[in-house]
């Protein structure tokens, strides 16, 4: 997935490069200062004093407050997409199980640790002021999701209309697992997010959904 800096085209590749390093620093202050003060309460200035630039250098490469949080979305949420849309398109047979689902999603929420402590703040704020952009980037995860979950044969113990009920749990375990991690470690000392911990709770969410979907294989379709 790229990114809009000032110096595609025709630019010297070490340029390009610059160009692209500096997007990321800014895309990574970004995320981490809509994650504590939510869109409303981050401004541009904020993210450019952060990453050390001025506000005529940031606009080179995000001409704008909305553009620049959706190409934060897209970083952390695009792979997520890709990855679900891999696994639905497969061609059949094919056999994917829960740890290999979910081990690969908590891998890419942990290389964006403020990610969903964003899309938290976003559903407290009722995402009023840019709904049409996390409909576009986070509508796919749920069809996905949802396409994922009534291939699998355990499926049949739940109702047609459970199975969206069932994917918005599995969101919330997953996304409020993440974004309770920096209140969790003030209270109790505990980095939730730590290694051993992460893989502990990929563990417990895998032995959940096979509580919930006991059977592993997904049904090709037509079978």
């Amino acid at each position: 997935m790229t990114h809009p800096t000032p110096l595609a085209g025709h630019a010297p590749a070490s340029n390009r490069r610059k160009g692209e390093r500096t997007a990321e620093r800014i895309l990574d202050a970004a995320e981490s200062l809509f994650a504590e003060n939510g869109y409303a309460g981050t401004t541009l200035r904020d993210v450019a004093t952060a990453v050390g630039l001025r506000i005529p250098s940031l606009y080179n490469h995000f001409d704008s407050k909305d553009r620049l949080y959706a190409a934060v979305l897209d970083r952390g949420i695009g792979p997520i997409v890709e990855m679900l849309s891999e696994l639905v398109e497969a061609p059949a047979p094919r056999r994917i199980d829960a740890a290999s689902i979910l081990e690969r999603i908590m891998g890419l929420l942990g290389e964006h640790p403020h990610l969903p402590q964003l899309l938290l703040h976003e559903t407290l704020d009722r995402g009023q002021r840019l709904t049409p952009v996390l409909r576009e980037r986070i509508a796919p995860i749920f069809a996905k999701a949802q396409e994922i979950v009534e291939a699998r044969e355990g499926t049949h113990r739940w109702q047609r209309d459970q199975i969206p009920l069932l994917v918005l749990a599995l969101y919330n375990t997953v996304v409020g697992f993440h974004g309770i991690a920096p209140l969790y470690e003030a209270l109790t000392g505990t980095n939730l997010l730590s290694p051993e911990l992460l893989a502990r709770q990929t563990r417990f969410m895998t032995e959940m959904v096979e509580t919930l979907l006991p059977e592993s294989p997904l049904t090709p379709e037509g079978a």
